[in-house]
């Protein structure tokens, strides 16, 4: 039985790049499901995503497929489109991001696996525990020692992404970069206009409209990171300090779930300091 795959993929646009991709497909022997491609004609770059099926195997079609991606100067990834992704959470306190992960883990509607969570306190080790994923705590007085373990969980668990679902920890450039484009963060969407401690109380004093969330790739800039999703509702002045970090949780939450749906998917494309986001 044929597997399915997806193959995404970045180059310089120019003609003949679908005809090239989907010939490669047809003649190797594969049969293409779905197709989505984008052009940024500010910066002539082209981006493409291919759902197919195809008898071989992963290495072989690498193998095969490099040789095209050779040709026009392709950067492309191709997965396994029924592999999970192995995925770190590392959490704080709060606990709504990381209750809706792993409940839609286990309830099958997101494509990953959470081997562990790590967390510098042991506030949600109950939650992890009711799951039954691996608690780790990794107190972070010693940042240089709290990273070394998490990498060292990255490399044991062979990790393929990480999550901070509310990790109030500020990771360092070094282990953001090791973690480029396999990272994945959420804030509130009011910074960077309300940064620092009490962001729904300055937010309330302002008499805000809408809050939101936003769910970024991690960089060694805070919270500039590439936006893969953003989620936001109307509020009103009804609305108490409690109550608007309270809606702000369930936006959170959504928001992040919806980021890793669609990055474990493969629909999330980097350009730049922006994304492309096949839906």
């Amino acid at each position: 039985m044929a597997d399915t795959f997806v193959l995404t993929l970045t180059c310089p646009d120019r003609p003949g790049l679908v005809f090239a991709v989907t010939r490669w497909i047809a003649e190797s022997g594969g049969n293409l499901l779905d197709s989505q491609q984008f052009t940024d004609t500010s910066d002539g770059e082209f981006f493409l995503r291919v759902h197919f099926e195809h008898p071989h195997d992963h290495t072989a079609l690498r193998t095969s497929f490099s040789s095209v991606a050779a040709e026009h100067s392709m950067d492309f990834r191709l997965s396994v489109a029924e592999q999970p992704l192995r995925t770190l959470v590392l959490v704080t306190t709060e606990g709504h991001c990381l209750n809706d992960l792993l409940y839609r883990q286990s309830a099958g509607a997101l494509n990953i696996e959470i081997p562990a969570v790590v967390s510098n306190h042991r506030t949600l080790e109950r939650l992890a525990s009711a799951y039954d994923v691996p608690f780790h705590h990794v107190p972070s007085d010693d940042k240089p020692a709290s990273e070394a373990t998490i990498r060292g969980l990255v490399d044991d668990l062979d990790i393929d992404l990480v999550v901070l679902a509310r990790y109030m920890q500020i990771l360092s450039n070094d282990l953001c970069r090791d973690l480029a484009g396999r990272a994945i963060n959420i804030h509130h969407s009011f910074l960077p206009s309300f940064k620092g401690a009490r962001p729904y109380h300055q937010a309330h004093d302002r008499g805000v409209k809408l809050i939101g969330a936003t769910a970024h790739y991690v960089t060694a800039d805070l919270d500039e990171g590439p936006i893969i999703e953003q989620g936001v509702l109307r509020v009103d002045h009804r609305l108490a300090p409690a109550d608007l970090a309270r809606v702000g949780r369930d936006v959170e939450a959504q928001t992040l779930s919806r980021a890793v749906q669609l990055h474990a998917e493969s629909r999330v494309l980097r350009n730049g300091p922006r994304t492309v986001v096949f839906d």
